[in-house]
């Protein structure tokens, strides 16, 4: 399963249980959260790890920044930046 299957896998049961849901954004308090979220998702039969997360992020906000022409002052605010981590939390948010 790769990392957006997880994330897709954790977001659809973060719908369908509310104490899930409740965990996931819990994860923000920890000292460390992008291994609090890592360690949770094992948990919930669902593998991920740190360097695939931060990773991800950094490879989404670069494609971003060069769809966008650089990112200049016109460029569209990205909510979270490359933080994979920030992203997945304020789509939880949203639930």
């Amino acid at each position: 399963m790769n990392l957006d299957e997880i994330l897709k896998s954790l977001r659809s049961l973060a719908r369908r249980d509310p104490a899930v849901l409740k965990r996931l954004l819990d994860t923000k308090s920890d000292p460390h959260p992008v291994d609090a979220l890592c360690r949770l998702s094992t948990e919930l039969g669902y593998p991920l790890y740190a360097m695939d997360l931060i990773s991800a992020g950094e490879d989404y906000y670069a494609a971003m920044r060069r769809s966008t022409n650089g990112g200049g002052e016109n460029s569209p605010l990205l909510r979270g930046e490359d933080d994979y981590y920030e992203l997945f939390m304020a789509e939880l948010q949203d639930i």
